[in-house]
């Protein structure tokens, strides 16, 4: 989710759904340690909460560090992705390749937890390349848990590091959801949440039989208006919330801010490219967005302009 969930599409995610968490981006510990501005990656808005900060990294005493400055930060909790199949980051450490070394993952934990009080979790994949077996997972998962690990959100789908982009790591190989389900049945006392192609709301429904939550990744960025039905399908909070055209006007006030401190509209703007995923004149909104939020010059009105290309009595309240 590298570039998608920046902090303006959190803000925007959060005028959709009180409740769910949301993640940032993966923020190397290298970035917060050495990097020349590193409270750009640790900056968040007041009502974005609750907010995880996810952590790339394999060095135990820097995580700690970077733990320690989350929390400082507000954050609501700490994530230690392990789940990345980027080369770029393979070669420092960190991501994917870290379920080959357990004993690794469980030093980064229990350093991780030592610092803070707020929740520290670990995104994990079921295996990398030919360490597939369920032992391999089982041996993993177990491993960490031992050094003080408890929430797991793991992507059913194993990360194939050599011979695989990372695009195509989205879809190849199958997803073995069953793997998942037998991971947190084999271990009840931990928390395990599902990661990986969920789409619709009745089959993210369903998961909750067999684990304790989930993750949604792209389909939350492509079909932001899908946020619209999560509060009342999981947290049981019936509020009636925003049409996506209200919770727009609402963004529009977090754009005029933001451009008048310099942020690009394109910046912006990109997080809403999805909204009106299958409602008439989502195909004009999004092209206009796309043609002119770029342009030098151009402000709120492409917004502005954009919006009245999809007609508001089509939009219905999730």
């Amino acid at each position: 989710m590298m570039e998608w969930t920046t902090r303006h599409y959190r803000y925007f995610a959060r005028l959709l759904s009180r409740h769910a968490l949301l993640y940032t981006e993966m923020v190397t510990t290298g970035a917060l340690l050495h990097g020349q501005d590193p409270e750009r990656f640790l900056a968040h808005h007041a009502d974005e909460h609750p907010l995880a900060l996810q952590l790339g990294g394999s060095v135990p005493e820097e995580l700690a560090i970077c733990a320690r400055m989350a929390e400082a930060a507000g954050y609501d909790e700490v994530n230690l992705n392990v789940g990345c199949p980027s080369d770029r980051v393979q070669n420092n450490l960190i991501g994917a390749c870290l379920m080959a070394h357990p004993d690794k993952v469980a030093a980064c934990i229990a350093a991780m937890q030592a610092e803070v009080k707020i929740p520290v979790t670990i995104k994990c994949r079921i295996g990398i390349d030919d360490q597939d077996s369920e032992a391999d997972l089982t041996h993993f998962i177990e491993t960490v848990a031992a050094a003080g690990g408890r929430i797991f959100i793991v992507h059913a789908r194993k990360a194939w590091l050599q011979g695989l982009s990372p695009k195509e790591n989205r879809d190849i190989p199958p997803l073995d959801y069953d793997r998942v389900y037998r991971l947190k049945q084999a271990h009840p006392e931990l928390t395990v949440a599902l990661n990986g192609g969920l789409k619709q709301l009745p089959d993210m429904q369903a998961q909750l039989d067999h684990v304790d939550g989930i993750m949604v990744g792209r389909e939350a960025y492509q079909n932001p208006g899908l946020l619209l039905s999560i509060d009342q399908a999981f947290f049981n909070d019936a509020t009636e919330r925003p049409s996506r055209h209200e919770a727009i006007r609402q963004y529009r006030a977090y754009v005029a801010q933001e451009l008048a401190q310099g942020t690009r509209l394109n910046a912006l703007l990109k997080p809403l490219l999805g909204v009106f995923q299958g409602v008439p004149g989502a195909r004009a909104f999004r092209r206009h967005l796309s043609e002119n939020a770029h342009l030098t010059g151009a402000g709120l009105e492409v917004l502005d302009h954009a919006l009245a290309k999809v007609p508001e009595f089509h939009i219905e309240r999730s």
